[in-house]
Order: C-alpha cells, then structure tokens, then sequence
C-alpha cells in the first residue's frame, strides 16, 4: 500500500534502537525524511547510515537528550517544519511503591509526560497553519492495564495520555491527528532488561524468565519492531485522517478485555 507520504517530513525520537527505530525504518520505506534522535551518537550515526542505505531518503541525526529542555531544542532547531512527529523515551526503572518518592515521580513526569508534551506544543502551530499533521505518542499498555511494578510509568504515561484526548480533538479540525501507540512485551533492549529482573528475582534463566512471559500472551510470542513500525507509519500515513485521539494496543492479544 502506497501510504501517501513520501516527501513528508518526521521527528523521531529515541530512535537509534527498538521501538523508535522501528518506527524510523518503516517511514523511511514510505518514502518520508527523518530527523531522528538518540542519546548515543555512536549508535545513533550507525542507525541513520544503514536507513539512508535503505532507503535512500535523507536522515539528520541530533545526538541529544530529548527529555532535557537544551536537548529539545537542539531536536527541534534541527529538524525545522516537520509533518509526522512520534514521541518515544525509555521508560522509568521498576520497583515498589514504597521506594519512590518526589524525585522518582518528577523524572518520570519529565520523561514520558511532559517531554512529549513539549515537543507537540513546538510542533502543532506549524502543522495547523499547513493544515496536516500526524503525532504517535510511544506509550505503554500499562495505559489500560497497569503493571504493579512499573508504578511511575504507569502514572506518567496515564497522564500523556489524558493530554492527548482533549488535544487530540481540538486539532482535529485542522487536519492534525494525535494517536497513541501502546506496546506490549516486544523483542527490544528493555523487555530483556525487564525479563533479567524477573530471572534474577526468581533464581531463574534469562530464557527461562523469557519463556515464562512469552506463555502469557495469546499469539505466545513477543512483538517485533518491524511490525510494531508499520502500525506507527499507518498511523502517521494518508489512509488514517479519520482515526483521532485513539489508544492502540499492540499487545498480542494480552490485555483480556472485551473493550
């Protein structure tokens, strides 16, 4: 499919790996030019190299730490007027909620709230006045089903997401969507991170740990970047105007509910 795009402009952030850089990759095939973003300059300059490789569409990487004001506005000086924008940063560490307090909270606020709140606030008045934008938000689907460990990603996540259901309608009119994208357990650097907690705790395998979580989703296996990239680039493509303020899992059948 022909997803319309091709010449359009994008942001993505923490792209150089995982989830982002799948994101990256598959708007790249369409044919959009990326700005993409990363803290690791080394990793980052590796990743745009192989996409222009791909691809052959231009990539501009800013080695910055988007969640920082200075590192926003080094993204942004940089990428100009963008049509596609997807937000994405790591996610807090887990634990317990006796043992966070102000400071936990606040960083993650910071982090996977505020910064993408941030960067849609820098990026909306351009796409209003052209009159077409797209915006995923890289979430979680702790957003519908909260995960006991991962408290202060839960908290944060759960408020970007309130944000984006009123704004999401307000620029709507304007030819602007703002969707959420919320992964599941997906083959990346954090849910290996995530899985070594668990066999550490347990006295277990990592591949024992990984087995175990695998079990648990319908599909018994864990997503991968390819196509959790290819739903971001139809969210972002010109097939998906009429889908707005929407929360999407990509989950594998995990989430058992009937809504």
């Amino acid at each position: 499919m022909d997803l319309g795009i091709r010449g359009r402009r994008a942001l993505v952030a923490a792209a150089s790996k995982g989830l982002g850089r799948g994101c990256a990759e598959a708007l790249a095939a369409a044919g959009v030019d990326l700005v993409i973003n990363a803290r690791g300059a080394e990793a980052l300059a590796r990743t745009a190299a192989e996409i222009r490789a791909a691809h052959g569409v231009n990539v501009t990487e800013v080695a910055a730490d988007i969640t920082s004001e200075a590192g926003r506005a080094a993204v942004l000086a940089a990428a100009g007027a963008v049509d596609i924008l997807v937000t994405n940063a790591g996610g807090p560490p887990p634990g317990h909620w006796s043992d966070w307090g102000r400071d936990d909270f606040i960083r993650a606020l910071d982090a996977n709230m505020l910064t993408p709140i941030a960067l849609m606030q820098a990026v909306l008045p351009g796409m209003i006045a052209r009159r077409w934008g797209r915006i995923v938000n890289i979430t979680s689907q702790s957003v519908k089903a909260p995960i006991a460990t991962l408290g202060l990603s839960n908290a944060a996540r759960t408020g970007l997401t309130g944000f984006v259901a009123g704004t999401a309608r307000q620029v709507a009119p304007d030819g602007v969507t703002i969707n959420n994208l919320l992964p599941g357990i997906h083959d990346t650097d954090r849910a290996t991170s995530l899985d070594s907690g668990v066999a550490t705790g347990a006295g277990i395998p990592l591949e024992e740990a990984r087995a175990r979580r695998a079990a648990t989703i319908p599909v018994r296996r864990y997503g991968t970047v390819e196509e959790f990239g290819a739903t971001c680039a139809f969210l972002c493509s010109a097939h998906a105007g009429f889908i707005v303020g929407q929360n999407l899992l990509l989950d594998g059948g995990a989430m058992n509910a009937t809504l």
